[in-house]
């Protein structure tokens, strides 16, 4: 059982996470992952929170339909209760051996309803429905559902692909509209950018005076975005910082809780658990709270719940040292190894010029060795580094050459003399990284389970006012499974 503000299954992963908030009770839907150890379908199991940080596991929420079966996968889609207080679930389903009329493995949208509080559910075969004309039938997924009170009538957004033109760039969100949950209606798209390959787990929100659509870029950069608008029906702004966080954390979707938004999503694991090793599908449940800024832009860090768990504080570097390397480098390390689970605080007063400060994780006694979170001034980002970037061979250019940092995993941000703070939570190999309370770098750390922390500075000077860390009373770990499984699709 994962440790307090994560989560994942024994023996299993958390694959794409359908959220639904009711009574102040989260129940997280999700995509139950076990990497072919059962022979079966994929099925949706279902965890239970209220505070975001325990979880418990209340088993499998709705059966693959069967290997003959339209829903052998059941895939991503909504939660909705109607007016009689009847839930409903909408889904996709797919079997990898039936087809559709262009030979693409046939995705469908598929109903199920709960008379009970959704502990049991009843399929509707007979509201399942394809890609309406123009879209490919292989990519019609992922169905989130909402109430449109304006127009007086069910929305229906949809993963799906446009059936000619440019190849990587196809992917939409269609749209569908219904006044009875049963029989949908095809409309126009409800966001076509013609940017990238699919834009998974679609789902839209109000929040104040704005209105959020928040997908999962299916392309190269795999992480999810969020646009703004003052209406429902668009025009779509791109917000100067739109990633929630960065490559590891994907497919997140959110609900709402006295006036809070909590977002649900999974760090991914790697291939052969190494940090050397692909990226693969489905991982470790995580949970990151927006904030809501006056001009409507988001930023997101953990929720509160889950740092007040780290409650014994330790200053473990002297708070207001000044690190000086005007044409170098310079760190301080602890004395000591730091926990398997515990929370770190930096602060940072940057002097003019300076190219990089950050933190050191897990790293050798001399530094030489470890994981560094470093913010560069001159280019306003957050990166992810680690020394040496590979094992070296046997000869000098096998350590990988200047490899600036791990491509994937770098943040924009605004970073200025400061002062910035890097909090950042470790537990095994799961690390999420927040600078200012409002970027987020998510990430594992798999090759090095031990090690020290530190503050480090190159080429410039900083003054370290707070280095601090807080631990649980009682550690706990995971142990994961070790299969391994190259990166697919959301679905």
């Amino acid at each position: 059982m994962t440790a307090q503000g994560f989560y994942q299954p024994n023996g299993a992963w958390v694959g794409d996470v359908i959220p639904w908030q009711e009574d102040g009770v989260f129940h997280l839907f999700y995509l139950h992952e076990d990497r072919g150890v059962s022979g079966g379908g994929m099925p949706w199991h279902r965890i239970v929170t209220k505070d975001v940080v325990n979880f418990e596991e209340t088993g499998e929420a709705i059966a693959s339909g069967g290997a003959t079966a339209d829903d052998y996968n059941i895939y991503t889609g909504s939660i909705i209760v109607d007016a009689e207080g009847t839930h409903h679930a909408f889904y996709t389903g797919q079997n990898p051996n039936h087809l559709g009329a262009d030979g693409r493995a046939l995705q469908l949208v598929m109903h199920a309803t709960s008379h009970d509080g959704m502990e049991t559910w009843q399929r509707h075969p007979e509201d399942t429905f394809g890609a309406s004309a123009g879209y490919e039938t292989g990519d019609w997924r992922d169905p989130y559902v909402f109430w449109d009170a304006e127009s007086n009538l069910w929305r229906m957004l949809i993963t799906a692909r446009h059936n000619s033109g440019a190849e990587r760039r196809r992917g939409v969100i269609a749209q569908c509209t219904s006044a009875d949950l049963t029989t949908w209606e095809p409309v126009e798209p409800f966001w076509d950018p013609r940017r990238y390959i699919a834009h998974e787990c679609p789902e839209v929100f109000q929040w104040g005076d704005w209105w959020y659509l928040v997908y999962s870029e299916f392309s190269d950069a795999f992480t999810t975005r969020y646009r703004m608008s003052r209406s429902l029906n668009g025009p779509w702004i791109v917000p100067e910082f739109d990633t929630l966080d960065g490559r590891a954390y994907y497919a997140s979707k959110s609900a709402e809780r006295d006036g809070r938004r909590f977002f649900f999503g999974w760090i991914a694991s790697k291939e052969n658990s190494c940090d050397a090793g692909a990226w693969q599908w489905a991982g470790t449940l995580s949970v990151l709270e927006a904030e809501q800024r006056e001009d409507g832009a988001l930023a997101f860090h953990p929720p509160a719940e889950f740092r007040s768990t780290f409650q014994e504080t330790e200053d473990v570097l002297p708070a207001q040292t000044r690190l000086v390397a005007n044409d170098g480098y310079a760190d301080l390390l602890t004395e000591e190894d730091t926990p398997t689970s515990f929370r770190l605080r930096a602060h940072f007063e940057i002097e003019e010029g300076t190219r990089e400060v950050g933190v050191l994780l897990r790293a050798s006694a001399d530094g030489d060795e470890g994981y560094a979170l470093r913010l560069e001034p001159q280019r306003n980002r957050l990166v992810l580094d680690r020394w040496p970037r590979r094992v070296p061979g046997t000869e000098q250019w096998h350590i990988d050459g200047d490899v600036p940092f791990a491509i994937e995993l770098e943040r924009p941000a605004v970073i200025g003399g400061g002062p910035h703070e890097l909090d950042i939570i470790v537990d095994g190999d799961l690390c999420v990284a927040t600078l200012d309370d409002a970027t987020v770098l998510s990430t594992r750390l798999y090759d090095r389970p031990t090690g020290r922390a530190g503050a480090f500075v190159g080429e410039g000077a900083v003054t370290i006012s707070q280095f601090t860390i807080a631990t649980r009373d009682i550690e706990t770990t995971t142990e994961a499974p070790q299969e391994s499984l190259a990166f697919t699709p959301s679905v």
